[in-house]
């Protein structure tokens, strides 16, 4: 009887002790399985590779990565920066999506013929050449002007359009209008002067953290004196058109420390548009991408759901 109840003990144990073994290996497996998918994660991260291309008839240069996804995204730069100011963007939605930075004109490797005036158009034509129909557009700054005179030209060719530190240009009020474009001869002067010192006053009124500032500095040291010119046509997109109904979603956005004429203006034109959402962003100044990259990226991400 003693010998029965001790080999009933040792086959419970035995039971118990293979059972927990495969407890834990079926624990292992799945912890393993994450840790795979996670670095999996990670490490396409971090090789998202851009191929720059050149659009055909025009001195318009894009980045774009190798994606079949169906939802593109573009996005259109501040004055004297180029397409690498997108750069935690383009990582961070292209394993999701289809990314396009391009440098605009007189910007990067941007130069030559062509004008400003031009990128709703070059915009359109890269659409037709990615074989893309419709666009999530994101502007920043002049960027944001742009985006908006896309939208003015190409409206059914939009999915939804972001515009941060950027105004309503169809109704732009004459007073913040004149405000703006004596700001903007100011800039223009100091790079006649200097380079290197237009580009040390342009961070500090553009970005509010210092990683931003060192960045947007950088940038600034690579546009040229003979590019201002390009930046001349831009007035002549301000209050050209009429508001039409928009059949997508709008993101207006401001960063909290840039300066006042800008957040007046994007409140304004918030408030102008009863179907858009606003926001400010804090911790950022006027190029919000570079300042607050993950704020600026859930809001895009939340734009495209």
């Amino acid at each position: 009887m003693l010998y029965k109840r001790r080999k009933l003990i040792v086959a419970t144990l035995h039971q118990m002790m293979i059972a927990q073994n495969a407890r834990v290996k079926s624990i292992v497996q799945r912890r393993r399985k994450t840790i795979i998918r996670k670095l999996k994660y990670i490490l396409l991260e971090v090789v998202i590779t851009l191929i720059k291309k050149k659009l055909e008839n025009t001195s318009i240069h894009y980045w774009i990565n190798d994606s079949d996804a169906k939802t593109s995204i573009m996005f259109l730069h501040p004055a004297f920066a180029d397409h690498s100011c997108f750069d935690k963007q383009t990582k961070y939605f292209g394993n999701h999506f289809k990314v396009i930075a391009l440098d605009l004109i007189g910007h990067g490797c941007s130069l030559g013929k062509g004008s400003i005036t031009d990128t709703s158009d070059n915009i359109a034509a890269i659409m037709k050449a990615e074989k893309i129909e419709k666009i999530n557009l994101v502007g920043v700054s002049i960027g944001a002007v742009l985006a908006s005179d896309f939208a003015n030209q190409y409206p059914d060719q939009l999915a939804s359009l972001c515009c941060i530190g950027g105004y309503d240009i169809n109704h732009f009020e004459p007073k913040l209008k004149n405000g703006n474009s004596r700001q903007q001869m100011k800039m223009i002067l100091r790079g006649f002067l200097s380079i290197r010192k237009f580009a040390e006053e342009n961070k500090k009124i553009s970005a509010y953290t210092p990683e931003a500032q060192e960045q947007f500095y950088n940038m600034n040291l690579h546009f040229k004196k003979s590019s201002f010119r390009y930046l001349a046509p831009l007035g002549s997109l301000i209050n050209k058109h009429e508001t039409q109904e928009r059949s997508y979603p709008l993101l207006i956005g401001v960063g909290e420390h840039d300066n006042e004429m800008a957040i007046k203006a994007s409140k304004q034109w918030a408030e102008s548009e009863p179907t858009a959402s606003f926001v400010i962003f804090a911790g950022a100044g006027h190029i919000v991408n570079m300042d607050t990259p993950d704020a600026f990226n859930k809001e895009i991400e939340s734009l495209l759901r």
